[in-house]
């Protein structure tokens, strides 16, 4: 049976001094969970890894059934979770994309975007369900003439001027409730991990 690919979006990891795991003993945790084909990119917490097809004990808890569901990934997420923070002592949030789910976020980005790095920042908001795009979307404050934001099915796409960065309402995300339910990955980091994950 093929196997399941995802990528684990870590928050919070080796960002102000805090929370400083290595990138191989974050590798050497999802082997030991039982996880295959580990690989992490950039120290900012992202990890490609695959779930062979039947189902498989993770930490305590056990994975559900091999094609992908809501559910499953889900429960996934919270044996993933209970594992680090119990590995490295600190409360981990994980955001875990399917490799369909992630190509998905590719494919339903917004015409053009990505493609001017030299005029516009572009970055890929992730929210932990049950929280969904459309739901943070209007908790999203931008500025007129600096900022977009948009909701796909799995990801908020943000883009900002270079020019007027400083302006930019994204930063104010940092302030919000909703805050602690996301993590964000710039454009060339998503593409990355897409290509990994094939």
């Amino acid at each position: 049976m093929a196997e399941e690919r995802y990528v684990a979006l870590l928050r919070g990891i080796n960002v102000g001094g805090k929370n400083i795991i290595a990138m191989a003993d974050l590798r050497a945790s999802f082997e030991a969970m039982g996880f295959a084909r580990v690989q992490t990119y950039i120290q900012s917490g992202n990890v490609v890894f695959s779930l062979p097809g039947k189902a498989r004990k993770v930490g305590s808890g056990k994975v559900g059934p091999s094609k992908a569901t809501p559910k499953s990934t889900a429960k996934l997420s919270l044996s993933i979770e209970a594992a680090l923070s119990d590995t490295f002592a600190y409360t981990a949030l994980v955001v875990l994309v399917s490799a369909r789910d992630l190509a998905a976020v590719v494919a339903q980005a917004p015409p053009g975007f990505g493609t001017q790095a030299d005029k516009y920042r572009y970055d890929v908001i992730f929210p932990k369900p049950p929280v969904t795009p459309a739901l943070a979307l209007p908790q999203l404050s931008t500025k007129p003439g600096v900022d977009v934001a948009l909701a796909g099915d799995h990801a908020l796409y943000f883009r900002r001027l270079i020019a007027k960065a400083t302006q930019s309402r994204l930063s104010k995300l940092t302030q919000l409730p909703l805050y602690q339910t996301v993590t964000i990955r710039n454009w060339n980091t998503i593409t990355r991990l897409l290509a990994l994950l094939k």
